[in-house]
């Protein structure tokens, strides 16, 4: 099963490097089909620093966005552009150990389910006032949409590409997406994968920001889903 790797990224020209490097390096050869960096719209040398090793590799593939859309948007182009049924994502900071892909893979079956595994940080390494607000938002949406994931936000994560593009698409869809897979009578499950501290360069989110979106779109996304109904389609022609 051959999987595409997409990598979202905005201003990482320090942690984009040693990320895709050390991707190439431990996912194997016949599972690793490429990895795309879908860059949004950086201002600085991230879309340099993996042309470099794109030169040298012909696994790897940079698209890049004409204006900066957000981590949503660079994360659907990058699907978007995938050549696998298979998707393995990873945060840009470099905070995702990539190592961890080839297990969640191995939990992934695209006919039965489950058709998202989704990484669970047992030992997130980031400050404790991250920390508290994650778990108290990760709470908050559990209550609310019933998703049962224990750590929506972590970004390290094994999809289908086919349910993925299917998926209605707005900003803050990568916090969703195991509220949406379940929603449409897919099946999700977890595993516990290494978390580690940023090399360089600062969060693009604030605590107060990240909440206040969050707020707004928990809202949205528990509307939608109350509204939507998938019925299922089964094709009986030859049954």
């Amino acid at each position: 099963m051959q999987i595409s790797i997409v990598i979202p990224a905005f201003n990482e020209e320090g942690n984009i490097g040693p990320l895709v490097t050390e991707t190439l390096k431990v996912i194997p050869e016949d599972m690793l089909g490429e990895i795309i960096v879908a860059d949004d719209c950086s201002t600085d040398q991230t879309r340099e620093r993996v042309l470099e090793i794109a030169a040298q590799s012909p696994k790897v593939r940079v698209i890049t966005h004409l204006t900066n859309a957000g981590q949503s948007a660079a994360l659907r182009s990058g699907v978007l552009a995938a050549r696998n049924a298979v998707i393995a994502t990873l945060d840009g900071d470099g905070q995702n150990v990539p190592e961890n892909i080839p297990a969640m893979v191995a939990l992934l079956d695209l006919s039965d389910g489950p058709h998202l595994v989704g990484g669970v940080r047992a030992k997130r390494r980031d400050t404790l006032s991250k920390r508290l607000a994650s778990k108290s938002a990760n709470m908050i949406r559990r209550a609310v949409l019933r998703d049962d994931c224990p750590d929506t936000g972590c970004g390290i994560k094994v999809f289908s590409r086919e349910v993925f593009v299917h998926l209605p698409f707005f900003s803050g869809l990568h916090r969703y997406l195991p509220a949406l897979f379940a929603a449409n009578n897919y099946t999700c499950t977890y595993m516990n994968v290494n978390d580690r501290p940023r090399l360089t360069g600062q969060s693009k989110y604030t605590n107060f920001g990240r909440a206040m979106i969050g707020i707004y779109d928990l809202i949205g996304v528990g509307w939608l889903i109350r509204r939507s109904r998938n019925p299922g389609i089964k094709d009986i022609t030859d049954a």
